[in-house]
């Protein structure tokens, strides 16, 4: 396992203490070094044949940095080196793990796929972000419902989702959830 992010500026950088913006600067590497104890390398050196699948985690990071969903939702841009890494590991037809609000890459990269962000309803407010399943479909994709415990496999495209921090839920959901995910991928490796 090899952890990758891209060598750009954040969108912005939240003082999550306060809830509010802070007045700096920082690199999506930088600060992704920190979370992965430096043991990370730069997304534009991955290459797709020394990997068996990729993971992409969600998050706002996502929704900000690796694409531009936060601001444009579905006429987003995709960071180029995520878009070239989701088209190597599709092309070598190897599996590609997206959670949270990582599912919307999919849906912009691979026009027809199949994506879960949960339901596409805000069932009992556990899923404010339902709307999102709606912005998929308008991008020519299919959102499959699924609860945060569960992910979709899209077999043809070999693409596996699940809601993750998309769903108000329990950590221990969200984390069998997750697992799911990561389970699948690897069968599929």
């Amino acid at each position: 396992v090899k952890i990758f992010a891209p060598n750009i500026e954040q969108r912005d950088v939240v003082n999550h203490l306060k809830g509010s913006p802070a007045e700096e600067k920082r690199n999506v590497l930088v600060e992704s070094a920190r979370l992965a104890r430096g043991n990370i390398q730069d997304l534009a050196e991955l290459k797709a044949s020394e990997f068996d699948a990729v993971i992409f985690p969600g998050g706002f990071g996502v929704a900000k940095n690796l694409c531009s969903w936060a601001v444009d939702g579905k006429n987003c841009t995709v960071n180029e080196h995520v878009n070239s890494t989701l088209q190597a590991f599709h092309s070598a037809k190897k599996p590609i793990g997206l959670c949270c609000i990582s599912p919307v890459l999919a849906a912009k990269v691979f026009p027809g796929c199949e994506v879960t962000v949960g339901q596409d309803k805000n069932i009992d407010g556990r899923f404010p972000d339902a709307e999102t399943a709606s912005a998929i479909a308008e991008l020519g994709c299919k959102h499959i419902c699924k609860n945060v415990n569960e992910s979709h496999v899209d077999k043809a495209n070999k693409i596996v989702t699940t809601c993750a921090f998309m769903c108000k839920a329990p950590l221990h959901e969200i984390f069998d959830g997750i697992g799911t995910m990561v389970q699948e991928v690897l069968k599929l490796a």
